[in-house]
């Protein structure tokens, strides 16, 4: 009875330390679950705040505009992310792309930089109206762009206007007086030739220089094209003789050259042909191309001028006159 009791009693015993066991095994599982989940959800909550991050990311990069204006319009020409663009990254690089585009915006075909037109006096006396040179300022804009990158904003486009610097009431003592001219010659036979400095001659003839007007040949004559009345002629290009639309316009530019030169006017572009021309001296052309070489220059002398281009068939000869008023000849400082 005695060894029933002690068998009894070791099984009681092992029953109890296996239930003991089992309990103790359980709540170590339940600690290893709740540690796993403890990581899932650290995990998870990392997860969220990364998300939350680049959402704050994206929504400051869109925050973060430069709107470029036109200053008469109001419109808005261009939209500038600076942050997608890595502005605060690399500022140079980002100036550089900038850069790039400006002076693309100021000088490519269809940009906001513009020559002037001049005006003209009629056949009847009254003035045709041209266009003012407008001067899109590619550094201001440039600064302006690049301190509004940090923040955002709008930037207006900095334009400048130049109107012609003369006044209606001395328009009509312009051609006083002779103050500078210049005469060359041609051969009559050669038609298309003779056609093309006739046009281009009528084109120039009668233009009021106004102080500061910066003046551009090709822009005062236009396109040379068939249908604006050019013929073919014999003209240089790269060394050689060959035929063109408007060939013979460059004894116009170059007598132009010759006349203003007497005077203190400023170049601003002034080009020589690759070949000597037999119409003016050596080195005293001028030549132009639609699309190429311009002759251009300022009226620096202080008053206005008008311009005058004539031209003789028969004598095969093309004059150019610089005039202006009675009252201004005096003022007039020549070379």
């Amino acid at each position: 009875m005695a060894t029933i009791g002690l068998l009894l009693g070791s099984l009681v015993g092992f029953i109890a330390l296996s239930g003991c066991s089992k309990e103790v095994r359980n709540e170590q599982q339940l600690e290893q679950q709740i540690k796993e989940l403890e990581t899932k959800v650290k995990k998870q909550q990392k997860a969220i705040e990364q998300y939350q991050a680049n959402l704050d990311q994206k929504e400051a990069k869109k925050a973060i505009e430069v709107a470029i204006l036109e200053p008469n319009t109001g419109k808005v020409i261009k939209r500038i992310n600076p942050m997608e663009m890595d502005f605060q990254k690399n500022v140079e690089t980002y100036k550089k792309v900038i850069s790039d585009w400006v002076k693309d915006l100021a000088r490519s075909e269809n940009g906001y930089d513009k020559r002037m037109f001049p005006d003209k006096i009629g056949a009847d006396g009254v003035i045709i109206k041209g266009t003012p040179r407008v001067i899109l300022s590619e550094d201001e804009l440039v600064n302006r762009i690049m301190d509004a990158s940090a923040k955002g904003g709008q930037v207006e486009l900095p334009l400048t206007v130049f109107e012609s610097g003369y006044k209606l009431e001395e328009v009509n003592t312009l051609d006083e007086v002779v103050i500078s001219s210049f005469t060359t010659s041609f051969d009559p036979s050669v038609t298309g030739r003779v056609r093309n400095i006739e046009l281009s001659s009528q084109a120039i003839d009668n233009v009021i220089l106004g102080i500061g007007d910066v003046f551009s040949f090709n822009t005062a004559v236009g396109e040379r094209t068939e249908v604006r009345g050019y013929q073919k002629a014999k003209e240089i290009v790269n060394k050689q003789m060959v035929a063109g639309i408007g060939g013979g316009i460059c004894q116009t530019s170059s007598t132009l050259y010759n006349a203003v030169d007497k005077l203190k006017i400023k170049y601003v572009e002034h080009h020589n042909h690759s070949l000597h021309v037999g119409y003016v001296p050596k080195g005293r052309d001028a030549t132009v191309s639609w699309g190429g070489p311009d002759f251009r220059f300022e009226n620096t002398v202080n008053v206005p001028l008008l311009l005058k281009a004539s031209v003789d068939k028969e004598k095969g000869k093309v004059t150019i006159e610089v005039r202006s008023s009675k009252l201004y000849a005096s003022q007039i400082g020549k070379i």
